[in-house]
């Protein structure tokens, strides 16, 4: 089974400029945990995971209404928090390698690029899916 066999696709992503609001709002409204950053030739360059956007967040201890949050997130870019050395595969990677990767190296998902393109994301979410279908 390769990478290409498990991996999600279309891939949701943000520019560099894009603020941490938007990666926000992509996050809830796609229901991921993971937000690869492209540059403007869809190059991946960068990735935001939900914890790193809570580390990025004011805590909700500090009582700071909502509306003041959510303008603090507008004015912060994805660049500023992004993880720049992501490990990455390609579609064609055996997809058990992948995992054994992320299991090793305890993370939630690999960016999967093609010819410099990010064309998809595999996550551990991918991996239960994949798990359920074969027990089906």
């Amino acid at each position: 089974m390769h990478v290409r066999d498990v991996m999600t696709t279309p891939v949701f992503a943000v520019g560099q400029a894009d603020s941490l609001k938007v990666v926000d709002e992509m996050m809830q409204w796609k229901h991921v945990r993971h937000v690869p950053v492209v540059d403007q030739a869809g190059h991946l360059v960068g990735l935001i995971t939900h914890r790193d956007l809570l580390r990025a967040c004011v805590s909700s201890l500090a009582e700071i209404p909502q509306r003041e949050q959510d303008e603090l997130l507008r004015g912060i870019p994805a660049r500023e928090i992004m993880h720049k050395e992501v490990l990455t595969c390609s579609p064609e990677d055996n997809a058990r390698d992948a995992g054994r990767m992320m299991l090793e190296r305890k993370i939630g998902c690999l960016p999967v690029v093609e010819n410099g393109k990010l064309t998809g994301i595999l996550t551990e979410a991918d991996f239960v899916r994949a798990f359920l279908e074969i027990l089906e």
